[in-house]
C-alpha cells in the first residue's frame, strides 16, 4: 500500500529558524561546559601572571618605596637603568653563567642520554639517579652545596687534600664562585636535558640507523651523521629552555653567595631582589625586571628565528 507525499502531515517538517536556534543552544551549552573546565585555570593564569606583569609595568614608571605615596616619574627608571654600572655588571655575570651553563648542560645531557639509551644492567636506577636532582628544590640544592664547597671543612676540599691538591676557596673566591655555581646548576639541571633527549632518542627510526650501519658506518659516524641531525629540533628546544633558566638564575645565588664575594655572582634577578626588597626601590626594581624580560624575549626570538631559518622544526 503506497502513501502519497501530499498525505504527510505539515507538522512533521522542521522550520529552518528552529534549526538555527537549536544549533545556537547546543553551541552555548558547549561553551558553558568548556569554560566550566578551563575557567578556574584561566582566572589563575590572569591573576598570577598577566595582572602582576601589568602592575609591574605601572610600578616601573613610578618612584615608590611602599611607604610613601607613589610618584609618577615617567621613563626615568629605564633611563637610570641604562646608565647604571651595577646593572651592566649583573648582566655580564648573567651572560657569563649562561654561556657556560647552556652548552655544557646540552652536551652532557645528550651524551648521558645516549649512554642510558643502551641495554645495560640497572638502567632504570641510573635514569632515576640522574633525574632526582632536577626534582629537588633549587634552594635545598644550594644549601647542600654550601656545605660541600665550604673551604675549611667541606667534602670537596677534603677530597682535594686526599689527592694532594691544595684546598680551594671555591664560593669565597671572586674568580671561582660563579664557576662553582655553574657546576651546582649543572648537577641540578642536567637531569632535565637527559630526560628530553632520552624521549627523542626513542623516536629515531631504527631503520635509518640500520641502513647507516649496512652502508658501513661505525658508531661514531652513526652518532654524528644520524643521531645528532635527528636530535636537532630537541636541541633547539632545550637550548631555549636552558637559556631562559640561566637568565633567571636566583635560587642558587641566594642560598650560596648572596651575590658575593665582592658582587662577583650578582645576577640580574638577584640585583632586582636587592634593589626592590633590600633597598625598597620598587619602581626601579620593576624597571630592571622588565629589562630582563626584554633580554629574555630577544634571545628566545633570535633562537626561534635561527632554527626556522636553518629549517630545524623545533617550534
Amino acid at each position: 500500500m503506497s502513501v502519497s507525499v501530499d498525505a504527510v502531515s505539515p507538522s512533521l517538517t522542521v522550520d529552518p529558524s528552529d534549526r538555527r536556534k537549536q544549533r545556537r543552544t547546543q553551541k552555548r551549552r558547549a561553551n558553558v561546559t568548556g569554560w566550566t573546565f578551563v575557567g578556574v585555570s584561566t582566572f589563575m593564569v590572569i591573576g598570577l601572571s598577566i595582572f602582576p606583569a601589568a602592575w609591574a609595568l605601572l610600578i616601573s614608571r613610578r618612584k615608590w618605596n611602599l611607604l610613601s605615596p607613589p610618584k609618577d616619574i615617567g621613563w626615568k627608571n629605564y633611563n637610570t637603568m641604562v646608565h647604571d654600572p651595577d646593572v651592566w655588571a649583573a648582566l655580564r655575570h648573567t651572560l657569563f653563567f649562561t654561556a657556560l651553563f647552556v652548552p655544557i648542560s646540552i652536551l652532557l645531557g645528550m651524551l648521558i642520554a645516549v649512554a642510558l639509551n643502551q641495554r645495560i644492567k640497572l638502567v632504570g636506577f641510573y635514569r632515576t639517579a640522574i633525574f632526582i636532582p632536577f626534582v629537588a628544590s633549587a634552594a635545598a640544592t644550594g644549601i647542600l652545596a654550601g656545605f660541600v664547597f665550604e673551604p675549611n671543612y667541606g667534602s670537596a676540599n677534603d677530597l682535594l687534600r686526599r689527592l694532594g691538591i691544595p684546598p680551594q676557596p671555591f664560593l669565597e673566591s671572586p674568580t671561582q664562585a660563579m664557576m662553582v655555581i655553574v657546576l651546582i646548576a649543572l648537577w641540578g639541571q642536567v637531569g632535565f636535558t637527559v630526560v628530553v633527549y632520552l624521549a627523542a632518542l626513542q623516536d629515531i627510526p631504527k631503520d635509518v640507523v640500520e641502513a647507516a650501519i649496512v652502508d658501513g658506518a661505525n658508531r661514531r659516524q652513526v652518532f654524528r651523521y644520524v643521531t645528532i641531525p635527528e636530535l636537532a629540533p630537541v636541541t633547539v628546544f632545550t637550548a631555549v629552555w636552558q637559556t631562559i633558566t640561566a637568565l633567571q638564575l636566583f635560587d642558587l645565588v641566594y642560598t650560596t653567595t648572596r651575590g658575593g664575594p665582592i658582587g662577583s655572582t650578582t645576577t640580574l634577578v638577584y640585583y632586582v631582589y636587592q634593589v626592590a626588597f633590600q633597598e625598597s626601590r620598587f619602581g626601579y626594581g620593576a624597571a630592571v625586571s622588565y629589562g630582563l624580560f626584554a633580554l629574555t624575549m630577544i634571545v628566545t626570538l633570535f633562537m626561534i628565528w635561527y632554527s626556522r631559518r636553518t629549517k630545524i622544526e623545533a617550534f
